[in-house]
């Protein structure tokens, strides 16, 4: 798998919209793991409000049991029309980046469904993993928010909620 020029971000959101769910979840985890230290708990653009947001769903899934907590992050990808889906669909870019950044420490300290520990990345999800190492940090936040952007339901009006 190559990417170049300037289709690298649309290449790399393809591919990854490409894997298999459980892969996506997986590359998330593996990417948070070695480098969400420069993502930080504050993402580039976080204000207040996207804090407390992601926060307050975050909190929702927390309370979950683990069954529950990976159906939630599997129907997010898939856009599964859920009441978690939409919350997740109305938020910013940058607001979902903060949420999947609090569910991969919730994995860390055991609130959230871990990755089993001898999980192994598929060959295209471990090709995905080393070109975004290889990206700069403005196009690895683009990547990652090309990824997060699409997932959710569609927010629906009050009266269809």
């Amino acid at each position: 798998m190559t990417f170049a020029g300037d289709d690298t971000v649309k290449q790399q959101a393809q591919a990854f919209q490409n894997l298999e769910v459980d892969e996506q979840l997986a590359l998330f985890w593996f990417i948070y793991t070695e480098m969400g230290k420069s993502i930080t708990p504050a993402a580039p653009g976080a204000s207040t409000v996207s804090t407390s947001v992601a926060e307050s769903l975050f909190e929702q899934v927390k309370g979950m049991s683990h069954e529950e907590q990976l159906q939630v992050q599997r129907d997010l990808i898939n856009r599964a029309d859920t009441l978690i889906g939409r919350e997740y669909g109305s938020m910013s870019a940058t607001t979902k980046l903060l949420f999947w950044y609090l569910l991969s420490q919730g994995m860390d300290n055991g609130t959230i469904i871990p990755m089993p520990a001898d999980y192994k990345l598929s060959s295209q999800a471990e090709d995905l993993l080393n070109h975004i190492k290889a990206l700069d940090f403005a196009q690895q936040i683009t990547t990652f928010r090309d990824y997060v952007e699409p997932m959710g339901a569609e927010p629906k009006a009050g009266a269809e909620i």
